[in-house]
């Protein structure tokens, strides 16, 4: 009994031991980091409108003090509305991603449409447009984003794919290149106290926890009170490490305070040819070379907006003085203090001392040129460093283009001075897909129920299990993400209009092609008769989901027979059919009689109007 309380003593201790261990670490990381850090919360004090804050030799934050007191301190916020055009621009920047087979036999296409269709039906649940527009919110501001892609719950469970704050990655190297240079990263957070007891069995102490942004947006000193205590917080610490000759299947220490929650090898196969990884990507704005932290807009943009606040601030302090004027008076002339506190009031008495001179307003001239130049070349300045136009800021094309052609030029131009970090973001979507389908791989055991769309546009639910994903690769689909704006896909369903491209055999616009034109335009419902073929192709479709189901279902007499006939040869042309056939050999007769009901109602109802229209014709 002794010798197992002594054991269990010495594995406390070793747990204790490399719990201090990954803090004094994590420490150690955060003081290296912290040059970048006091950068990181000047951009957020700049994009507040708090644009008098500077970095102190000791990387605090800090508003500077006036030269004098009658200075002029106010800002003309110019950061906010650029950070805001280019969120805005770069949300249309969501890619589409399709996946590749590894050869071209029809197992591996086979495998790659599946897994297609899996990997669209998970990002749409995730909603990771939200998730995408979090990360490129702190990419902007930081110059880096992160994505944490991980599995919950389990074999049961599922991804989760989470934006995650610069503030909270600490890699091993400053000065790592990317993702794949990085051999332990550390991943600290705030989280409840209660939280941690939930999820780990073990009652921790709060702590201090820094914030990102301090409490009072007058603070004096903004770095003091980004440290504050916390009542029900602490800070949760994640090591990773890669796998290497001494852990070939890597590591996960999980800490908190000195006591250790977690550790293990890296849980998740989410590497190339699956090995175990670090389950973040990096997403940056713009790469610095030799860096792992990317640079932001707005760190360039600072110089440029301190000289704008002071040839703003200098020009209405010229004006105060135009307005106000600069009085000039003699020593002992008159009583300065009583001038001072009341002015030169409209209709005020002025006492002077009898033989000196009387006061006089020095002559100050107008506002310099000078003022109205550097303003201007400032403001133009802000264009060119952060890759946004007039276009983009005001939403008004320039005077001088008359032409079509000639907008759209300048549309693309714009398009252009964001490429890099649009590319950027699609690399980090890419990389983000590429792990969602690793981990489905690894723990999606059981079969699966998804719900997404099939090759003819029509909602299909498909049943799938981790082991009908292979090995294939994740690419860019520009064509579907072109098509994702709904005006750039109007622009070409009317350019395949103008070709001739959406017309029948003999040349006219069919019907149901209208139709859709007018609902790929909003006008949908414009027409009564398009509202009801519409409800016709619903119901018939209704039709082909009960015969897959194995129902035999007569035509109705209501029914719009040519419609229905299309819709069901439709459907037996298509790859479900073909799929649900093999599952059901009667499926096709019951199509087949199905469609030749409603050939024989379509024949007798010819009929009866023939009829009709002889005995009309006799009896006139």
């Amino acid at each position: 009994m002794k010798k197992l309380i002594d054991d269990e003593s010495l594995v406390r201790e070793e747990e204790r031991l490399t719990a201090l261990e990954v803090r004094k670490d994590y420490e150690r990381r955060k003081e290296e980091r912290r040059p970048i850090e006091a950068q990181w919360t000047l951009n957020a004090c700049f994009l507040a409108g708090r644009q008098f804050a500077e970095i102190t030799p000791l990387f605090a934050v800090r508003d500077s003090d006036p030269e004098y007191p009658w200075q002029e301190r106010q800002v003309y916020n110019h950061i906010a509305p650029i950070v805001e055009t280019r969120l805005a621009k770069l949300a249309g920047v969501r890619p589409v991603m399709s996946v590749r087979p590894a050869s071209g036999s029809d197992n591996d296409l086979k495998v790659a449409e599946a897994s297609g269709k899996i990997l669209n039906a998970v990002t749409a649940r995730l909603e990771t447009d939200n998730v995408i527009a979090r990360a490129t919110l702190w990419s902007e501001l930081t110059g880096s984003g992160f994505y944490k892609v991980v599995w919950e719950g389990g074999r049961s469970g599922d991804v989760a794919v989470t934006a995650v704050s610069p503030y909270e990655i600490f890699p091993d190297s400053l000065y790592a290149a990317g993702m794949d240079e990085v051999r332990s990263l550390i991943h600290a957070r705030a989280v409840p106290v209660s939280e941690i007891s939930e999820r780990y069995g073990v009652t921790v102490e709060p702590e201090e926890v820094e914030f990102v942004m301090p409490e009072k947006p007058n603070a004096r000193l903004l770095a003091d009170l980004r440290r504050t205590k916390v009542s029900d917080c602490a800070v949760l610490i994640e090591r990773y490490e890669r796998p290497s000759k001494a852990k070939p299947r890597g590591e996960l220490l999980i800490v908190c305070g000195d006591k250790l929650l977690w550790r293990g090898a890296l849980p998740f196969a989410n590497g190339k040819d699956g090995e175990r990884a670090i389950p973040f990507v990096k997403q940056d704005a713009l790469v610095t070379p030799g860096a792992f932290f990317g640079t932001s807009m707005v760190e360039r943009a600072i110089p440029v907006q301190r000289a704008y606040n002071a040839v703003k601030n200098r020009k209405h302090e010229f004006l105060s003085r135009l307005c106000c004027g600069v009085l000039a008076v003699e020593d002992g002339a008159v009583d300065t203090d009583l001038l001072e506190s009341d002015g030169l009031r409209p209709g005020s008495v002025i006492v002077y001392r009898q033989g000196s001179q009387a006061p006089r307003m020095l002559d100050q001239g107008g506002v310099p040129s000078a003022f109205a130049a550097e303003e201007a070349k400032l403001e133009e300045e802000f264009n060119v460093i952060t890759g946004i136009s007039d276009i983009m800021r005001s939403s008004a094309v320039p005077s001088q283009a008359n032409s079509g052609t000639a907008i759209q030029l300048l549309i693309e131009q714009d398009d252009s001075r964001l490429a890099i970090t649009s590319d950027m973001i699609r690399a980090a979507v890419r990389e983000v897909s590429r792990m969602v389908l690793r981990l489905y791989k690894q723990f999606a055991s059981g079969e699966r129920l998804t719900r997404c769309v099939g090759e003819d546009g029509k909602v299909e639910l498909i049943r799938w299990k981790g082991s009908d994903i292979g090995e294939c690769d994740v690419v860019y689909d520009t064509v579907a993400e072109s098509a994702l704006s709904r005006s750039g896909r109007q622009s070409r369903l009317l350019e395949l209009l103008r070709l001739g491209l959406l017309n029948d055999e003999d040349g006219s616009l069919g019907v149901s092609t209208r139709h859709k034109l007018l609902a790929a335009f909003g006008y949908g419902s414009w027409e009564t008769a398009e509202e009801l073929r519409s409800l016709h192709e619903e119901k018939a479709d209704g039709e082909n989901l009960r015969m897959e189901k194995g129902e035999n279902v007569d035509a109705d007499e209501i029914d719009e027979h040519d419609l229905h006939i299309r819709s069901h040869v439709r459907y037996m042309l298509s790859a479900e059919f073909d799929k649900a056939a093999k599952r059901d050999r009667r499926l096709k007769e019951r199509m087949l009689a199905h469609i030749r009901g409603h050939r024989a109602m379509k024949a007798l109802t010819a009929e009866a109007n023939g009829e009709n229209g002889q005995n009309g014709q006799t009896g006139a």
